[in-house]
């Protein structure tokens, strides 16, 4: 099996080193201004199909993450705009259209918000975002995001390696898996009120995922506070499994000795599997997943090849070692 790696990536998708730098530096200055609407200037001018896509109205000034640690995780990559990527999600909380989200968000309320931590662990407890926000430095990852349905957007996540929160819980030896679990609430989901999903969502990694430094869990982005429609106000971000993996508004966490039932896999396991690792060679019944589009460059635009493990196989690839990925997908 051939795998690609993130310097076969092809120049149109690299941003230019100078016009990088003074994005970044923008970005902060803006932050620490409070200033809320910041454009990155690198990204292409967009063209997608207004009726596929539902950009929010102008931008309102977010909320600043302060003392955002700098890392050089996915440094040059050309980030998708911020209109994109809080405007096209699946979040089926609030609806089954992409611009559901950005809708119908607002009635969500992410303070106060507690995170439950339990399971196979020696000091089960809850933790507040607020304590999640000061108590572990919050740092910068630009990840490649790629949908099964065979879209693709590059974020520039805030967050924290979730193992290091999880370190703080103590897991025990029987703790093989790590199960999350989405807020369920109605009221503020109105998605909810329809049983499209079997609420909550639920998701699940094995412990070695879960603890791998890749993994994160996304307090923000663009610098500010993650928006409701993204998963506020706590979220996971795996960059290397199809999105759907990344479940948001995260409200359980739970140590796990056997294989935690995860949504999608329970409502078609035909279709999607425990794993998700993005893969060109296996495909969903639905979508090819050997290319796709990246949110932004219009419908028209050639797509782009898909890499193993979405670019990230240098780092990720021997947790698999000696597994059938077309059986464990």
């Amino acid at each position: 099996m051939l795998i690609k790696k993130p310097d076969d990536i092809k120049g149109a998708e690299i941003t230019d080193p100078q016009v990088y730098a003074r994005r970044r530096e923008f970005l902060k200055a803006a932050a620490a201004l409070g200033v809320g609407a910041i454009a990155p200037g690198a990204v292409q001018a967009m063209s997608e199909d207004p009726k596929r896509l539902a950009k929010p109205a102008p931008r309102k000034p977010g909320t600043p993450i302060p003392n955002v640690v700098d890392t050089p995780y996915g440094e040059g990559l050309a980030l998708t705009e911020y209109e994109y990527v809080t405007g096209y999600n699946n979040f089926y909380e609030f609806g089954t259209d992409k611009g559901d989200p950005v809708r119908n968000a607002h009635t969500l309320k992410t303070r106060p918000w507690t995170v439950v931590v339990d399971g196979e662990c020696e000091a089960p407890g809850e933790i507040g975002i607020e304590d999640v926000l000061s108590g572990f430095p919050q740092e910068e990852r630009i990840y490649r995001l790629r949908c099964v349905e065979a879209w693709a957007m590059v974020v520039p996540w805030i967050g924290l390696p979730l193992g290091s929160l999880l370190k703080r819980f103590k897991p025990t030896s029987k703790a093989k898996y790590v199960a999350f679990e989405t807020l369920v609430d109605p009221e503020q989901m109105p998605g909810q009120r329809r049983a499209v999903l079997d609420w909550p969502y639920r998701e699940g990694l094995r412990m070695d995922e879960a603890m791998h430094p890749l993994t994160i869990l996304a307090t923000g982005l663009y610098g500010e506070l993650l928006p409701n429609q993204n998963g506020a106000p706590l979220r996971l971000v795996v960059p290397w499994k199809y999105g759907f993996k990344s479940i948001k508004s995260i409200v359980r966490i739970s140590f796990s000795e056997t294989l935690p039932e995860t949504t999608w896999w329970k409502l078609g396991p035909h279709e999607y599997g425990f794993y998700a690792n993005v893969n060109p060679e296996v495909d969903h019944p639905r979508w090819s997943q050997a290319r796709h589009r990246l949110i932004g460059e219009g419908l028209f635009t050639r797509k782009h090849e898909t890499l193993m493990f979405n670019g990230y196989a240098d780092q990720v690839a021997g947790l698999y070692q000696g597994m059938d990925l077309a059986k464990f997908y």
